[in-house]
């Protein structure tokens, strides 16, 4: 069989070589009778299926960096070892995805090149290895972060309409190998068998639009008007979290409300602080070796007042943006130390931002008298009571009694004929959907969604009319105008029916060029 027009032997001998691992040239496979066998065709099958799955897992590694933060700080509470394994997981992932594209590609150039497809033991040994490597990753998302789940389908609704595209795309291109192979077998079950699943197909996706449902599929005069930030944990991109410096850059990130963690020292002052022990964000270790894994309530306030705050943050870099500080900033970063929360209140009213927090840890012996503790110091502060937002559930009524003026949020959705409505509620953002949102928007209901660090996420949100998030990545969202896109319907029935006719047509030109 002749070889189509543009494919010369030194090419296929290349490509034959890459491929089976065997350097023979494409006139020595001719005269040795080589042909693509069942066996042959079914490893092909395999690598386009390993290659689909891993991309289907590079897209879910790139949807859970908005939380990859929670992991590292999983990691280290369980070992004691800081690394960003976000990293770990693109280079990984990065790797299993080029070689299995190559593979393909190197494939469908060997098919379009009329050779046969004889695949290496070895490569058939690193497919199975790579099928096996992104299962189990899929299985320890399912098992351990299971809400992650939730976040990728939240995540089509803003990738929909372009997944649809490149996959048109890419289903279009595919059909120039696929016609070259229908037009060499001799198969002719098969040639049908491929065609019905093909067309079958190509008309799926080109119906597919009609499913896809986006919040950012709307007219511009539609958006509703941009979520307010919340610093989570102050601005922990651009400084210790939860310290003063902390609270600083994230008034400079023009955020409402500054969100904390408070605890009760051993002698009753109330502090910020996030884990139940000092060893990630302090050198307790150094200080205080023997007591390091002690709980941060175990400490009295004299003892805590002795700790760096500030030093962890540059030597474990949790987030990327530490290497662009300044020498200032640097400096500044080490003498920080663990503020009280009679600290964060001043600069709170100095800075006319609102604070919300939870008292940890809510399982504690000591837990009302933790409560009373707090109540006391922001009654004394003389903080407006509004700029304080109230999250604790534990003796809320108590809390309710002794400072009405507090702003209580909620970690919960309302429940049907509550007898005090809601008017604020604080929720992980995969717990709500775009159309539970604009109920409550629509109900007067503030709803605050939390952990959002991606423009994406945060594009989505926005056009589903959520009123302010939480962020790690107050300097980022604090710079986007707009939404990453928005579209009028009119407009994406037009690109919907632009791509479905213009791969119509070079399918049909793959089929009538090749014949």
């Amino acid at each position: 069989m002749a070889d189509p027009p543009g494919c010369c032997h030194p090419c296929a001998t290349c490509l034959l070589c890459l491929y089976s691992c065997q350097w023979i040239t494409a006139k020595k496979e001719k005269r040795k009778g080589l042909r693509t066998t069942k066996c042959d065709c079914s490893w092909f099958l395999f690598l386009f299926c390993v290659f689909l799955f891993t991309l289907v897992w590079l897209y879910f590694a790139i949807i859970i960096l908005n939380d990859f933060h929670n992991f590292n700080e999983y990691i280290f509470k369980q070992r004691k070892l800081w690394l960003d394994w976000s990293l770990v997981l693109l280079i990984a992932t990065a790797m299993l995805i080029t070689y299995s594209a190559v593979l393909l590609v190197l494939a469908l150039c060997l098919q379009l090149c009329g050779q046969p497809l004889k695949l290496h033991w070895l490569h058939k040994t690193l497919l199975i290895l790579t099928a096996l490597v992104v299962a189990a990753a899929f299985t320890g998302l399912g098992i351990k972060w299971a809400e992650e789940w939730r976040s990728a389908r939240i995540s089509l609704q803003a990738t929909g309409p372009f997944l649809h595209i490149g996959i048109v795309g890419g289903m279009t291109l595919l059909a120039w190998p696929l016609a070259s192979f229908i037009y060499r077998t001799r198969n002719t079950g098969l040639k049908v068998f491929l065609l019905l699943v093909y067309c079958a197909v190509m008309i799926a996706l080109y119906l597919a639009p009609l499913g896809i449902t986006s919040p950012c599929i709307m007219e511009e005069n539609q958006l509703p008007r941009k979520p307010a930030l919340v610093g989570h944990r102050g601005a922990p991109m651009l400084a210790p979290e939860n310290t003063l410096m902390s609270l600083h850059k994230a008034v400079d990130c023009d955020v409402q409300v500054f969100e904390t963690d408070v605890m009760v020292s051993a002698d009753g002052v109330p502090f910020l602080m996030h884990d139940e022990e000092l060893t990630r964000t302090t050198n307790v270790q150094a200080v205080f070796p023997e007591r390091a894994a002690l709980n941060s309530t175990a400490f009295n306030w004299t003892d805590l007042q002795q700790l760096d705050a500030g030093s962890w943050f540059l030597e474990r870099r949790p987030f990327p943006t530490v290497q662009s500080l300044s020498a200032g900033d640097r400096y500044q970063v080490t003498k920080q130390r663990i503020p009280s929360l009679e600290q964060a209140l001043e600069a709170a009213k100095q800075s006319n931002i609102s604070i919300m927090f939870d008292l940890r840890p809510e399982n504690h012996s000591d837990y009302q008298s933790f409560v009373n503790a707090t109540l006391e110091v922001i009654l004394q502060s003389g903080i407006p009571l509004q700029q304080v937002l109230w999250l604790p559930d534990g003796f809320r009524e108590q809390v309710k009694q002794q400072a009405p003026g507090l702003q209580q949020i909620y970690g919960r959705k309302r429940l049907q004929n509550e007898k005090e409505p809601l008017l604020h509620v604080n929720l992980p953002y995969q717990d709500m959907s775009s159309e539970e949102i604009r109920q409550y928007r629509q109900d007067n209901i503030s709803v605050n969604l939390y952990v959002v660090n991606q423009p994406w996420l945060f594009s989505v949100l926005w056009c589903s009319g959520v009123s302010s998030v939480t962020t790690n990545a107050c300097q980022v969202l604090k710079e986007m105008k707009h939404p990453i896109w928005l579209l009028p319907s009119s407009t994406y029935l037009m690109i919907w029916i632009v791509v479905d006719c213009v791969s119509l047509l070079a399918i049909l030109w793959a089929f009538l060029l090749l014949k």
